[in-house]
């Protein structure tokens, strides 16, 4: 595979490099490897550098570096790119209580799906996900990809608080609110695992390139583990 990044120019002192046009668990070993590419050439020069889904974008200091300078580097860096071959970052598995009190689209995603409820969790736990890209919230990982059958859009109208821990999905990602939030996911159910105060403490545990699974919990076990019971209402 030849890769033709672009690299655009979207402010003084910014680089977004483009190097795929959709989503696709594929590209992570490519994302990966220009992070780390990326992060080598620049050095201390480098401000910030957030990988997403198809692109990652490259903050630099315009006091070390000049702008021709900065983009050499980059395409230098780019221009020996190979894809990442190593283990592409942890495997977590998150324990969630799937339950129409606390996940109330479960039944929206099983009827548009034609599936049962159990089936639908059977099939959201079925899987890995790569963990894309972060964002929205400290701890907010992007995941995905969810198998097409459980695709479903997003509410017509967001919540105005989404509670931590709600585990969702819209269209073919999924992710888990680390703290309340506004939201218009697909609520399917809640997990324990204190994602946002990991992330305020500079140790989020979902990092791009990492790989998550789901495991289903009782209502008995969610609560041994500290998670709140308090119901969300189903959205109009």
């Amino acid at each position: 595979m030849t890769l033709r990044p672009r690299i655009e120019t979207t402010a003084m002192d910014v680089f977004m490099v483009r190097l795929f046009d959709t989503i696709d668990e594929a590209n992570m070993p490519w994302i990966l490897a220009a992070d780390r590419a990326l992060r080598e050439a620049l050095g201390e020069s480098l401000i910030d550098l957030v990988p997403s889904y198809t692109t990652l974008m490259l903050h630099y200091d315009c006091r070390r570096l000049g702008h021709a300078e900065a983009l050499r580097l980059v395409e230098s860096a780019l221009a020996r790119l190979e894809p990442a071959t190593a283990a592409l970052g942890q495997r977590h598995e998150i324990p969630v209580w799937y339950d129409p009190s606390v996940g109330p689209e479960l039944a929206r995603v099983a009827q548009r799906a034609g599936l049962s409820v159990d089936e639908v969790v059977h099939r959201h736990c079925g899987r890995d996900y790569h963990v894309f890209a972060l964002g929205f919230a400290p701890g907010y990982a992007f995941m995905g990809l969810v198998e097409e059958t459980l695709a479903t859009p997003r509410l017509a109208t967001p919540r105005r608080r989404v509670p931590a821990g709600s585990v969702a999905i819209a269209e073919r990602q999924t992710a888990i609110y680390p703290l309340q939030s506004p939201g218009g996911w697909n609520i399917l159910g809640r997990t324990a695992v204190p994602l946002f105060e990991q992330a305020r403490r500079g140790e989020p545990l979902l990092m791009p390139g990492d790989r998550v699974r789901f495991a289903p919990v009782s209502r008995e076990e969610f609560e041994r583990q500290g998670g709140d019971t308090a119901p969300l209402e189903a959205a109009a």
